[in-house]
């Protein structure tokens, strides 16, 4: 089965409307809906006294209609009651001022308050509907970090000095691996540490990395705290939260292994012609996580409410957008939301039942989906390994984009992943994401974009790789503490590469810089060669005739970022043996097991070659020799012999 629906929110809706939604989601196809997700104040009206008896009703309804339940926890946004009792629980800007009550996720990730008042709604949720038929999988929280990334209040502060105390036992190896005789920063206790807030110049590095990593963990725990209490309850039961696609704020690395199943939210904008690329991007991410099938649990079925300008999708780009998800491994398509708003902040975000009800585009368009979702249930549960990899280490990110005290603040790790990405993606070319440390067997191109911070052990762990391996500027710097490695760049990676970056060479925004590889834009690098070869030499200016890509052996770094990887691309993927398709500009194909999906992000029809015969699993035609793909069309191709 691929799963089919979205959020349920029936509290905003008399009683009487849904047996309507019952009816409506039965004759769409519906089988899945996320629920309670911002229910606490409408659960708990006042400390331990509970109002079960809609949300009982909700939960046999969707029973009686074969729709299964993603029963949220509701501890996304806690209640007014509780706000006012304990206002201390809100959290805290850098500059000192507390939010107030009135929008959602409003809580401090380190109370113990909110977090014990969420542990017990938790647990009475899971009590009252453990038996429930209806119940497939716990929901806990929403969307992390959307917007409760961090706090700064005394609690914060409590916090995170135990988590300090924790990583470096004693304070003089705080104060070794934060360099604090730095400007006078010598600490002689735990206690006279504080969280970076607003300082008169630029915060320590080291400790802004380890803020970053602090505030990652402290809403784990949250996530954690619940998930104990849903699993002493229900021990069973399939237990998630929704990412938020590729964010900087949470190693998802970490956070996916505490996860049963990974779910995702995800809003391409049908405004940008090239969003399809970065969300794949991010698909592809959720697939790695935990190297098996993910769940796309929610997306928009036209326009969304929160950009400066709102563009609906255009006819058939619902579809699109759902096989796209499907062809990177999701086995389902959730949508936020099952009945559009008639107010709050999001009644103008779309929804597969709109404003307009049933005699509308956007109806007949989710009827539309319901019949493909059908047709393709045997793609559910397929998998396999893609030939190249790209590596992501939050860590490094979160060095990389310090926000000040570095040689340019131009250089992005998204901008990075998709300078490589996009010409593979372009090329269908399958790409899983892997951090350090990840078994490399299987791929014959290992691409690090950007390994800013680096380890020993991530070095040692590149050279593992059976194939080529590229690895993108300013990487090697620095250590886990954020302090230059001594040699300079690039550290432990000096041996794999076989050069060394005298000089860090950044470009203002747009000058460019010549290679024989095209032009370099953001980044280029003074290199000194060992025993490595120059692959291309910059060409003109202070640069003129030194090395910007060089290689040793297999592996290759690039010390500048390149305008165009694709020349250079090309060259690694025919050595990798890795075969590129031929493909319109604005086709993407997408191969899963042993399926092929096709899909045209173009205005336009295409045509393209078919290297094997197959059926399409959205009309049952066989097909051979080429496919023909109308505007915004899809084929999705059953390869022949494949059962």
């Amino acid at each position: 089965m691929l799963r089919f629906g979205g959020d349920y929110n029936p509290e905003q809706w008399p009683e009487e409307v849904w047996a309507e939604d019952m009816r409506l989601m039965a004759e769409a196809g519906v089988n899945m809906a996320t629920i309670a997700v911002f229910s606490w104040s409408r659960l708990e009206p006042d400390e331990g006294v509970h109002d079960f008896g809609w949300l009982d009703r909700v939960m046999d309804l969707l029973h009686a209609h074969g729709i299964d339940a993603d029963l949220a926890t509701a501890t996304a946004t806690p209640p007014p009651w509780l706000v006012r009792r304990h206002p201390e629980m809100m959290p805290v800007n850098a500059d000192g001022v507390r939010l107030e009550f009135g929008s959602r996720q409003g809580y401090c990730p380190s109370s113990p308050i909110y977090r014990a008042h969420a542990v017990r709604l938790a647990r009475t949720i899971a009590l009252r509907y453990r038996e429930h038929p209806a119940l497939k999988m716990w929901h806990i929280g929403n969307e992390y970090a959307d917007h409760t990334l961090e706090c700064f209040c005394d609690v914060s502060a409590a916090h995170f000095r135990a988590w300090l105390e924790h990583r470096y036992a004693t304070i003089d190896g705080l104060n070794a691996a934060w360099g604090t005789s730095c400007w006078g920063q010598h600490y002689t206790g735990f206690d006279q540490v504080e969280p970076p807030r607003t300082a008169p110049g630029p915060v320590n590095p080291s400790q802004l990395l380890d803020w970053r990593r602090f505030c990652s963990d402290a809403l784990l725990e949250l996530f954690e705290a619940e998930k104990a209490a849903l699993r002493e309850v229900t021990p069973g039961l399939p237990v998630t939260t929704n990412f938020m696609s590729i964010l900087h704020g949470l190693d998802y690395w970490k956070w996916s292994a505490a996860e049963d199943l990974v779910t995702d939210d995800a809003y391409p904008d049908p405004a940008d012609p090239s969003s399809h690329v970065a969300i794949a991007l991010s698909y592809d991410l959720m697939r790695s996580l935990k190297r098996q099938p993910w769940l796309l649990l929610e997306s928009a079925p036209s326009a969304v409410s929160w950009r400066a300008v709102n563009a609906p999708k255009p006819p058939g780009m619902m579809l699109l957008h759902s096989l796209q998800a499907l062809a990177h491994g999701s086995d389902g398509v959730m949508f936020f939301q099952w009945r559009q708003a008639r107010y709050g902040p999001e009644k103008f975000h779309s929804a597969l039942l709109p404003h307009g009800g049933t005699d509308t585009r956007t109806w007949r368009e989710t009827l539309q989906l319901g019949q493909a979702l059908t047709a393709l249930a045997e793609v559910a549960g397929s998998y396999e390994q893609a030939e190249v990899a790209l590596v992501l280490d939050w860590d490094s990110w979160w060095g990389l984009e310090a926000p000040e005290s570095m040689p340019s603040n131009r250089l992005k790790l998204k901008e990075l992943l998709l300078d490589w990405y996009t010409p593979l993606h372009a090329r269908g070319i399958g790409v899983d994401l892997v951090p350090p440390g990840r078994d490399l067997t299987g791929y014959r191109l290992v691409i690090a974009p950007n390994l800013y911070l680096c380890t020993e052990e991530t070095a040692k762990w590149l050279a593992t790789a059976p194939g080529q391996v590229v690895v993108g500027p300013f990487s090697g710097v620095v250590d886990p503490a954020d302090q230059v490695h001594e040699g300079g760049a690039p550290g432990p990676l000096r041996e794999l590469l076989g050069v060394s970056a005298e000089e860090f060479w950044p470009l203002h925004d747009g000058v460019r810089q010549q290679t024989g590889l095209g032009a370099a834009r953001t980044w280029t690098e003074w290199l000194r060669l060992h025993d490595a070869e120059p692959v291309a030499l910059y060409q003109g200016g202070e640069l003129d005739g030194r090395p910007a890509v060089t290689r040793k052996g297999a592996a290759t770094y690039v010390g500048c970022r390149l305008d165009d990887t694709t020349p250079l691309l090309l060259d690694l993927l025919a050595r990798a043996g890795v075969e590129p398709m031929d493909l319109p500009e604005g086709v993407e194909a997408v191969r899963r097991a042993g399926y092929l999906f096709l899909l045209n992000h173009t205005a336009s029809p295409q045509r393209l070659a078919l290297a094997s015969a197959g059926t399409d699993l959205l009309t049952r035609t066989p097909m051979h020799g080429h496919a023909e793909l109308p505007p915004r069309g899809a084929v999705v191709l059953r390869v022949e012999g494949h059962q």
